[in-house]
């Protein structure tokens, strides 16, 4: 495979994708969960918004995997994997409507940490593919951050 990045570097951006990947995986089975078991006076608001959410991380998982499979190395895929690469820690039993919009703020700004963890091995390979992928994530989770913690002002 010749695409003008090293074997090293694409490995390397791989293993970083991947934990993107696992972090992206867990909060879209974070977001359906809470989708599914939200109760309360938000229920209608919230329930729309995170099967919004949803749906619009089940296709970031596509794309962050296909990234991984693009730099020819395999993309993780099983509960086990991802649970040892993901840095999101999974709710305890259902949390309350409030509670569930706290955790899913702390969730996206964990996958920000991971997306920009990412950074410095792509920019040093000149990876303009995973650099524009990193970006357009960081913007969906960064605003999604904020929408969520708006919610929480009193």
């Amino acid at each position: 495979m010749d695409i003008g990045i090293n074997e090293k570097d694409r490995k390397k951006i791989a293993e970083g994708l991947s934990h993107l990947l696992a972090d992206t995986y867990t909060l879209y089975l974070k977001t359906h969960y809470f989708h599914w078991n939200v109760t309360g006076p938000m229920f209608n608001t919230l329930h729309l918004m995170f099967e919004t959410q949803y749906n619009e991380l089940a296709l970031a998982v596509d794309a962050v995997a296909e990234r991984i499979r693009s730099l020819d190395f395999p993309a993780p895929g099983t509960y086990r994997e991802f649970s040892k690469l993901a840095s999101i820690p999974e709710s305890e039993g259902v949390p309350k409507a409030q509670d569930m919009i706290r955790e899913l703020v702390a969730a996206h700004e964990a996958v920000c940490r991971t997306a920009r963890s990412v950074f410095p091995v792509v920019e040093k390979a000149a990876d303009e593919a995973s650099a524009d992928l990193l970006t357009q994530r960081l913007q969906v989770h960064e605003k999604t951050a904020w929408m969520l913690r708006s919610l929480l002002e009193k």
